[in-house]
């Protein structure tokens, strides 16, 4: 994939928000780097600029190391936390003040996230666990277990209200 390409993959995804074209253009742009020693060497001025005006000034944490598949939407992103070990699928979408991570334990792992998957505001997604496809992630949820495909879950803890169909 060229870096051009790279970098607009989610574009089409941010149709109508300017903000969320903004950060997920920006991320790719630092995410770009991952695993390529010479980008990463280049654009080493970026990278500390895009952490700098990111998690200091917008509040924004998405790592440069995260593994997001294409068509990422973020809506808003204010207190957006994530590991940089977290992995997304493709067609996710992300809204403000939710934190996706691990227990607090260093070297501990994240929560790998399917494709499809549609995480309200306020949620906080931690912990070795797998979040299936086509899961709608209500806004305030606690999710500290693994939720199937095809599930809607809300609450603290989060549980499942309702199977989609598949």
């Amino acid at each position: 994939m060229t870096f051009f390409k790279f970098i607009k993959q989610d574009w089409i995804r941010n149709h109508n928000n300017t903000k969320g074209r903004f950060i997920t253009v920006h991320f790719r742009i630092a995410n770009f780097c991952k695993g390529k020693k010479l980008a990463k060497l280049f654009l080493s001025p970026y990278l500390a600029l895009y952490r700098f005006f990111f998690e200091w000034a917008l509040g924004i944490k998405i790592p440069y190391q995260v593994k997001a598949g294409s068509g990422l939407r973020v809506y808003h992103g204010y207190a957006l936390v994530i590991n940089k070990d977290t992995v997304f699928g493709e067609n996710c979408t992300l809204r403000h003040s939710t934190t996706i991570g691990n227990k607090g334990e260093f070297d501990r792992p994240c929560p790998v996230i399917g494709d499809n998957v549609n995480i309200g505001a306020h949620v906080c997604i931690l912990g070795e666990i797998e979040i299936g496809n086509n899961v709608i992630i209500g806004a305030g949820s606690m999710v500290t277990k693994s939720i199937p495909s095809n599930s809607v879950v809300v609450g603290n803890p989060a549980r499942i209200i309702k199977q989609l169909n598949s």
